[in-house]
């Protein structure tokens, strides 16, 4: 049976991760410090160790990952240590503080620590939804297998319209010719469509393969007879042909956002990392 990372070794870093975080407020609840409370007192010095720690060994997760096969634990256990004490480092690192920010780089590391752990609830959606998300889209199949039957359906087009007015000829064979898939990060992640499409001697939009669509439907609605047949089956094949393209763009922007996030996740961990010895730094040369 399939275990999820979130209730691996049946929730033991959920747990472990909950002791922590009721343990810290426990004790900084009870807690009775000469001084306000900040990461200068005995109990800001610990809590700030054990955040320190645990920051270090969580960034640890990414090279693990790359050496499943040897060493302690498995990735799914790694990961699961990873959510789950990841969030626990929110508490731990904000009671270190004391609730006690400024304009420094004490706060500036707080402020990286929490960017890096809220992209990293995101990647958790990701991670989960995506994958599944992707194969029930494709059907199996792979990008590909979808790219090779757009090139046989615009194969398929082509003779369809090979009998038909010459502008209806223009429509799909410039359809087929204007179609843009991809792009920039911008474009995948937003699903960009900037197709285009000659209608009446002008280029237009045809975002979704909308405006070729309208123009063969209604030529269908004025068809009679042979044409009418012969129009539908044009419209039948290009509306397979738009989905196909829908499922293209929909599995191209789930792929984008993987890859954007990490491009902003890891480099903001290592941004955190150099905050954190900074801070570490600045605390005991000038405190």
């Amino acid at each position: 049976m399939h275990t999820s990372f979130l209730t691996h070794a049946k929730g033991l870093y959920f747990w472990l991760a909950v002791l922590l975080m009721v343990s810290s407020i426990v004790i900084y609840a009870i807690d009775e410090p000469t001084e306000a409370p900040n990461g200068g007192t005995w109990l800001g010095y610990a809590l700030g160790t054990i955040g320190a720690l645990l920051i270090v060994w969580l960034a640890y997760l990414g090279r693990r990952k790359r050496n499943f096969t040897r060493g302690w634990g498995t990735v799914r256990g790694w990961v699961s240590a990873h959510v789950y004490l990841g969030s626990a480092l929110l508490v731990i690192a904000t009671l270190h503080t004391g609730f006690q920010f400024d304009w420094n780089v004490h706060t500036f590391a707080f402020v990286l620590m929490c960017l890096v752990i809220f992209s990293g609830f995101f990647g958790i959606f990701a991670y989960r939804t995506y994958p599944s998300a992707r194969n029930e889209l494709k059907k199996s199949q792979t990008l590909d297998d979808i790219f090779l039957k757009v090139e046989e359906l615009d194969s398929q087009l082509v003779r369809l319209t090979a009998n038909s007015d010459s502008e209806t000829k223009m429509v799909v064979s410039s359809a087929i010719e204007r179609t843009v898939i991809g792009g920039g990060y911008r474009d995948q992640l937003f699903s960009r469509d900037h197709s285009s499409v000659v209608v009446g001697g002008e280029v237009v939009s045809n975002k979704g393969q909308q405006r070729a669509l309208d123009f063969l439907v209604e030529k269908l609605s004025r068809a009679e007879g042979e044409e009418n047949q012969s129009v539908g089956e044009i419209v039948r094949t290009f509306n397979v042909r738009k989905r196909l393209l829908e499922i293209i763009r929909e599995d191209i922007r789930m792929h984008a956002t993987v890859q954007v996030w990490l491009l902003f996740h890891i480099p903001v961990t290592f941004a955190l990392i150099a905050a954190l010895i900074a801070h570490i730094f600045a605390v005991f040369v000038y405190h």
